[in-house]
């Protein structure tokens, strides 16, 4: 039985972590942690939850679960985390996964010098549908890559008091929204980028509304990546690769279970395909659950990570923006 403990009293949650481990039956959530004991009572309550906690400290202190699930703000993610190893817990940490790829790089020290697991929480990574664009690269229907274009865009109405408007703690259109299409590209490639140009809209509090930013591959292949919380902007993840002998275009990356679709063209004819596959979290659930009992390595822990902050550190310092973290 894999027993879960929730840092953060947060709304990702029972999306991400509480309901697909009510789908099974070798998981338990049984502990959450607030910054006050009367919000994390109220969420226990309104969950199910067994135990709450008003401090984060009491919860690592619990010896009775195995894996911390951190739905902190990214400015937290780097702290807790570590702590969180620290006290003999493996950690599934949201992303993104730091606020800068030197606390990345801290982060996953830590993870090495314990000898435990922290995995970041890219859950469409584990969604069939990724394995199967892994695929149609591998196969070479698609010859070279010669460029791609991803993109997640959003209307989230601007809030000064919104987390995801605030730089100061892990805001902004590129880190909210944004790590999808880098970490798509990422993954399509299987290279790291060179960040040619970017481009950001920035809102009061100095966060970026929308980013986009021209990538360039070992390979010579070029890439587009484009983000934007911009209020009443139409939903969007997509990805699209041109290749010297097909496309391809893939609609609802990030959710692909609320219905998207594959289209491959070739020699001027199009197929349109789906993936079968449960919700994205389901998936993300089910790898970790078997990587923690084999030892396997996921495909969003380690390396991975930091690359990813070194990825969204480049393009934040090619748009100009000054990070201190």
């Amino acid at each position: 039985m894999l027993r879960i403990g929730i840092l953060g009293a947060a709304g990702i949650a029972p999306n991400a972590i509480i309901t697909p481990s009510r789908r099974r039956d070798d998981v338990e959530i049984v502990a959450v942690a607030s910054r006050s004991a009367s919000s994390a009572s109220a969420y226990a309550t309104a969950h199910s939850i067994p135990r709450s906690y008003g401090d984060y400290e009491h919860l690592l202190a619990d010896p009775d679960f195995d894996l911390v699930y951190n739905a902190l703000p990214p400015s937290e993610h780097a702290r807790w985390s570590i702590a969180a190893l620290e006290a003999g817990k493996n950690v599934l940490c949201e992303k993104p996964f730091a606020m800068s790829a030197d606390e990345a790089r801290l982060m996953t020290t830590a993870a090495s010098d314990t000898g435990l697991r922290l995995i970041e929480a890219f859950h469409d990574r584990y969604h069939p549908l990724s394995a199967e664009i892994d695929r149609v690269v591998a196969s070479g229907r698609l010859g070279e890559i010669v460029s791609a274009h991803a993109d997640f865009t959003a209307s989230i109405p601007f809030d000064p008091a919104s987390i995801r408007h605030d730089p100061a703690v892990g805001g902004g259109s590129l880190m909210d929204l944004g790590c999808y299409p880098v970490h798509w590209l990422r993954a399509l490639m299987a290279d790291e980028p060179e960040v040619l140009d970017a481009t950001a809209t920035v809102n009061s509090l100095g966060a970026d509304l929308s980013m986009d930013a021209s990538l360039r591959f070992a390979s010579g292949a070029t890439a587009r990546m484009t983000c934007s919380m911009v209020d009443g902007a139409e939903l969007n993840s997509s990805l699209d690769v041109v290749g010297t002998l097909a496309t391809l275009h893939v609609d609802n990356m990030v959710f692909p279970s609320k219905g998207h679709f594959v289209s491959e063209t070739r020699d001027g004819i199009t197929r349109n395909y789906t993936v079968a596959g449960l919700e994205t979290y389901d998936h993300q659930l089910a790898a970790i659950v078997d990587g923690l009992a084999t030892g396997e390595k996921l495909l969003t822990e380690g390396e991975d990570s930091v690359a990813q902050m070194q990825a969204i550190d480049s393009i934040y310092a090619a748009a100009g923006f000054e990070r201190s973290r």
